[in-house]
């Protein structure tokens, strides 16, 4: 029987995986897809403490190699569900297997809210991001886009007018979600221009983007933009739907859950994007990772469960 099964392997769960194997415990990582999460997608992470520049790929990779190196086991298979016994052992059952555990740390993170949009996969990191604190200064003094009308896309609008020439504003509506307060002050800003009622239909560029093309969708009237990037900020999805009996999921879907990273069942913690919080960087996810995994090791420690 496994110590800790963590759920994922991105920034949170490796960084988990770390903490509990430095802590003494028998760690298994499971993961559907790949390790690292979407940073690893990035071309360039420049906003963790103490690494001036590293890619995401690389970055990801370090985190990888810590945690196997300390003993960690990473499987990928695709986590179905949890079942609970009455003698505090948890049934992490796989698409292939299932594994007998003390704890479990949920960390599946959350994956951006893409538009659809044909080559946008391929263009993502050449001109399409989904975060502008990640990739804003890399078009310092450029013309950019943002796409979304909630406070998120508010945010990465006045975030980026700050460094590029020019930022767009598209929003498929006249209204915002966002506060009322933030879209005025962006109003104010003399680079930003709101483009409403319309959708982006189309990518532009080859290797790199270079343009969009816009519908507006009142008139049905399409335009053309030059910009050397797009933002989209459209909102994220977790995938947390197989853990709702375990941990309670608020209406977007994320996993409810304070700074001590504990769910509503004793033995399961989560962390990273998947749950509920204000602020989703590196940084936050990896000091989440840590305390989830203390916390883990400490239920470990505390609870009465034969192994």
């Amino acid at each position: 029987m496994e110590d800790i099964v963590i759920i994922g392997a991105g920034t949170a769960g490796l960084s988990a995986a770390i903490y509990a194997r430095r802590a003494g415990k028998k760690a298994v990582v499971l993961e559907a897809m790949t390790y690292g999460g979407q940073i690893i997608n990035t071309p360039d992470i420049e906003n963790y403490p103490g690494i001036k520049h590293i890619s995401g790929f690389d970055f990801a990779t370090g985190l990888y190699e810590q945690a196997t190196a300390l003993g960690a086991e990473i499987k990928f298979e695709k986590v179905t569900g949890i079942k609970l016994s009455s003698d505090g052992i948890k049934t992490v059952k796989t698409s292939s297997s299932e594994y007998k555990t003390k704890a479990v740390i949920l960390a599946t993170g959350a994956k951006n809210r893409p538009l659809g949009l044909d080559r946008e996969e391929e263009l993502t990191g050449s001109g399409v991001s989904y975060c502008a604190t990640c990739d804003g200064a890399f078009y310092k003094g450029k013309t950019v886009a943002v796409n979304g009308g909630g406070n998120t896309a508010i945010e990465d609008a006045a975030f980026l007018s700050s460094l590029c020439k020019k930022v767009y504003l598209i929003h498929r509506r006249d209204k915002f979600r966002a506060d009322a307060a933030d879209v005025e002050k962006l109003k104010a800003k003399e680079n930003v221009e709101f483009i409403l009622d319309s959708t982006i239909s189309r990518l532009e560029g080859d290797d790199t983007l270079t343009g969009i093309e816009i519908h507006n969708v009142k008139n049905a009237v399409k335009q053309h933009l030059d910009i050397d990037g797009l933002f989209i900020a459209v909102g994220q999805i977790p995938d947390n739907s197989a853990f709702a009996d375990v941990a309670e999921l608020d209406e977007k879907g994320y996993i409810k859950a304070g700074e001590d990273c504990r769910t509503k069942t004793p033995g399961i913690f989560t962390a990273g994007d998947c749950r509920t919080k204000t602020v989703r960087q590196l940084t936050t996810a990896a000091s989440d990772g840590a305390v989830a995994a203390l916390a883990a090791c400490s239920y470990c420690d505390s609870t009465e469960i034969n192994s």
